[in-house]
């Protein structure tokens, strides 16, 4: 795969900061609204191994439904968290980014950089 491949929600500012960032850098992408198109949990296990993070580290704890569901309270593990973000797709950080190989947490935006 060559190409770049961008796991965002439309209405999030720093995904359109990397959406913009990668159209300005001219290599070729795709941009996946995980809203729409949900993580499969074997998708969102590979990314997570290719960027080096766990499932709660990409975990929005200032998300409501992470309260309601009283995350910080409770223990989970990995796979039910990631069960969770796929229910709850509010609970995963974004944008994640993967070319080939390699994924990332493309937060702050200027990070995607590394990937171009």
């Amino acid at each position: 795969m060559a190409g770049i491949i961008i796991y965002q929600k439309p209405t999030c500012s720093t995904c359109r900061q990397v959406l913009q960032l990668v159209k300005e850098s001219g290599k070729p992408f795709t941009a996946v609204n995980y809203y729409e198109q949900p993580f499969t949990k074997s998708q969102l296990m590979s990314l997570f191994k290719k960027a080096g993070l766990s499932p709660k580290d990409a975990l929005r704890t200032k998300e409501d439904i992470y309260k309601e569901l009283e995350l910080a309270k409770t223990s989970h593990s990995d796979g039910e968290l990631i069960d969770l973000m796929i229910a709850h797709p509010d609970l995963l950080q974004r944008p994640l980014v993967e070319k080939g190989d390699a994924a990332m947490l493309a937060r702050p935006a200027e990070t995607v950089k590394a990937m171009l």
